[in-house]
């Protein structure tokens, strides 16, 4: 049975202690945070689980403003609404919801998420809270289209989970290489290994990997 999760710290003071902690491992991070300066993470936690994931997949290998306009279209769909519940996303023409521009394997996604939400497979924000990193991410990651990723996003950014490295993130890895002046970047498992040393803070040394400039 999982530990049920304790609500993060995530106050300036907690960002302040964080970024310290994080100055501290070696030269290369001190200099890393002077130049990027304070944490400034923000999250979108008023969001539920299932609003989240449909986003996160709308947005998915695009640009922001790709983004935005595909979303926009599915949104206008539902003009009385902020966004549509499962029931009504499930309700909707899918070659309507294709026209907004989704591919077929992004709706089919999409659509698979405002199921699994009907199904309880998605849980609600309050028990996704009761949910571990691990318990949320295997019971995710067994929707169709539903990667590892994509849950590290919800729960950084929707979850305020403090302690999550997104591995497999492209700009995790070059940040890494970028602010250690390396030929190449390390790979998901060796990255994995060297952020066992960033714990409990591994959220906030991904929002500075993100961020790292070249030498």
């Amino acid at each position: 049975m999982p530990t049920p999760a304790i609500a993060a710290d995530l106050s300036p003071e907690a960002y302040r202690r964080a970024a310290r902690f994080l100055a501290r491992q070696d030269d290369d991070w001190a200099r890393l945070i002077k130049i990027v300066g304070p944490c400034r993470f923000e999250a979108k936690p008023a969001r539920e689980p299932y609003e989240a994931l449909v986003r996160a997949i709308a947005y998915q290998q695009l640009h922001a403003k790709a983004g935005d306009a595909i979303l926009g279209r599915l949104l206008a769909l539902y003009p009385r609404v902020t966004f549509p519940t499962p029931k009504q996303l499930l309700a909707t023409d899918p070659e309507q919801q294709r026209a907004c521009g989704f591919s077929a394997t992004k709706l089919a996604t999409i659509r698979g998420i405002a199921q699994a939400t009907m199904d309880g497979v998605v849980p609600a924000r309050i028990d996704a809270q009761q949910l571990d990193d691990e318990a949320l991410i295997e019971r995710l990651v067994s929707l169709r289209g539903v990667g590892r990723w994509t849950v590290e996003m919800f729960l950084i950014y929707t979850l305020e989970r403090s302690d999550i490295l997104p591995v497999d993130d492209y700009g995790v890895r070059e940040g890494y290489r970028r602010f250690k002046n390396l030929a190449q970047a390390p790979t998901p498992k060796q990255l994995r290994e060297l952020g066992q040393a960033w714990r409990p803070y591994r959220t906030v040394a991904a929002w500075y990997l993100w961020r790292a400039p070249a030498h």
